[in-house]
């Protein structure tokens, strides 16, 4: 099976945005990504906030926590056909979150989720 993630792996730090297929809405137009194993250990942990446009993308994965984190995040859990199995808003510091059924997790600046009308059951695509 493919993954929604293959543009990325294709061509790492290149420019991608993560879209909202349903509504259009650029969910991240300056997509990160932690795909080995140091880089999601460390994820956001040494940042002091993602910037708005922002997302980090972690797989395999589908846990996430923010210990030692200094600001609250959005996080969409993410299966690998780009459909988001489940939604939390503004993750704050020193939470453990995830989604059984995901293959990815989308990290995004608090309030990205409801300012871009992303919900569960949308499909995220890789543009």
């Amino acid at each position: 099976m493919a993954t929604f993630l293959a543009p990325l792996l294709r061509k790492a730090g290149g420019d991608h945005e993560l879209r909202n297929e349903r509504t259009g809405a650029a969910v991240a137009t300056r997509v990160l990504t932690a795909f080995d194993s140091a880089s999601r250990r460390t994820g956001l942990l040494h940042q002091d906030a993602l910037p708005e446009g922002s997302g980090l993308v972690i797989a395999p994965s589908n846990a996430i926590h923010t210990f030692f984190m200094r600001f609250s995040i959005d996080v969409a859990f993410v299966s690998k056909d780009g459909r988001i199995v489940k939604v939390r808003a503004a993750v704050r510091p020193w939470r453990i979150t995830g989604a059984l059924r995901a293959y990815a997790v989308v990290e995004l600046p608090a309030g990205t989720l409801e300012r871009t009308d992303t919900r569960r059951g949308d499909r995220l695509i890789v543009a």
